[in-house]
């Protein structure tokens, strides 16, 4: 019987192999990055769970810290009363443009509140102060707590990232936006601002200005200062009771 004739080989461009190989690589990077991430997720959900208990007893703490603050406040036979202030700052816009001054409009864009019923997180200083007094009749403000900042944030937080804006519902996001940072999740998200934290800014900056409800049978007298029966202007702690009312 006669041997058989070997088949040729078959030819395959260089090119070919070339992309095959690079297929092959891009696959199994895909794959050690998917590892990657997973791990980094599973690690990140206990680190979430450990610092969660952690805020827990550094906000009770502080709690605690304040109403000992006030009883000592109370004790003193001093006429003056304690004002026990926070460095948190919550505004809120309840006017529209009607009668608006130039410079009115552009302190209010550069808080970021361009509409009415927006509301933002700021820390309370000097140049805040004096913005907020020049355009008082347009906003209320005061010192939200952290109640007040969870509800907000969990309810009504949304961040931008990629000029698209997106709801505070997976710490993936949080955490390509703000884990340079060490924040990885909403939970953090709400103790920088609670505590006005070193990387406040950069949070505040992630965050799209809040979405607040037309309120009903609420902010009536607009024009009016809070302290002489009116809804503008400083509500200190009691701004904590609006929120509630329009969240």
């Amino acid at each position: 019987m006669a041997d058989e004739e070997p088949k040729p080989l078959t030819y395959i461009p260089e090119t070919l192999l070339k992309k095959r190989k690079k297929n092959e690589e891009w696959a199994i990077k895909r794959k050690e990055r998917f590892e990657a991430q997973k791990q980094r997720s599973k690690e990140n959900r206990k680190l979430v769970f450990k610092r969660a208990e952690q805020y827990i007893k550094e906000y009770r703490d502080r709690e605690l810290d304040l109403i000992q603050m006030k009883h000592r406040g109370k004790k003193q036979r001093s006429s003056l009363s304690v004002n026990v202030e926070s460095k948190l700052l919550f505004i809120i816009r309840i006017r529209g443009t009607n009668d608006m001054h130039l410079k009115t409009r552009k302190i209010l864009h550069l808080l970021r509140l361009r509409h009415i019923f927006d509301g933002v997180f700021v820390k309370a200083n000097e140049g805040i102060m004096d913005m907020l007094q020049r355009i008082e009749p347009y906003v209320t403000y005061g010192y939200p707590n952290l109640k007040s900042v969870k509800e907000l944030v969990y309810k009504k937080g949304y961040g931008k990232m990629d000029k698209q804006v997106v709801p505070l519902t997976d710490n993936n996001i949080i955490e390509q936006a703000l884990g340079k940072y060490g924040i990885i999740c909403v939970e953090d998200i709400v103790h920088e601002i609670a505590t006005v934290g070193s990387h406040f800014k950069e949070v505040t900056s992630f965050l799209c200005p809040v979405k607040l409800n037309q309120p009903e049978g609420v902010l009536l007298r607009k024009k009016k200062q809070f302290k002489f029966g009116g809804d503008a202007g400083n509500r200190e702690d009691h701004i904590n009771e609006l929120i509630t009312k329009i969240n």
